[in-house]
């Protein structure tokens, strides 16, 4: 870089040239940026996702129904098959109805052994803590499946 502070010239007039130093600084800072930036925004994980087919649900007996809601006032509302429960009383119904199925089948070494499923209808509106809550306490009470009942779109094939 040359610099001129006067000298040999007798003509002292303004200087009209830019600085355009700090001005590639900036783009090369911006460019390193956008090279480093780009790459994790675009960067996508390949997935197959799965084909959803509509099975009718097989329901057995053993299998528990819980119905999920909110109230108006929004307050997690449980259903066991139609009478509803607090999240203690469910999660005791739910253990007192695992060991009863697992001691009707001869007890956990039983050769097969089939533990029941706990499935719950969720309706549309209710907030996700509250199916949460609902499948925490199954979980916590054994049940090894917890699944969703839903419906299918109208006009729906298999």
């Amino acid at each position: 870089m040359a610099m001129s502070v006067g000298g040999d010239s007798a003509e002292d007039k303004a200087m009209s040239d830019i600085n355009t130093t700090p001005l590639v600084d900036v783009m090369l800072v911006l460019l390193i940026i956008f090279l480093i930036a780009i790459p994790t925004v675009i960067q996508s994980v390949e997935l197959t996702l799965p084909k959803v087919v509509y099975e009718p649900t097989e329901t057995k007996p053993e299998n528990v129904l819980l119905a999920v809601r909110a109230s108006p006032e929004g307050q997690c509302q449980v259903y066991w098959g139609m009478a509803p429960v607090t999240s203690e009383e469910l999660f005791n119904r739910a253990e007192k109805k695992l060991k009863s199925e697992i001691d009707k089948q001869g007890g956990l070494t039983a050769p097969d052994l089939e533990l029941p499923e706990a499935h719950i209808r969720g309706d549309i509106n209710t907030p996700y803590r509250c199916i949460g809550a609902t499948i925490f306490t199954m979980q916590r009470a054994g049940f090894i499946k917890v699944g969703f009942i839903s419906e299918p779109p109208p006009n729906s094939q298999q």
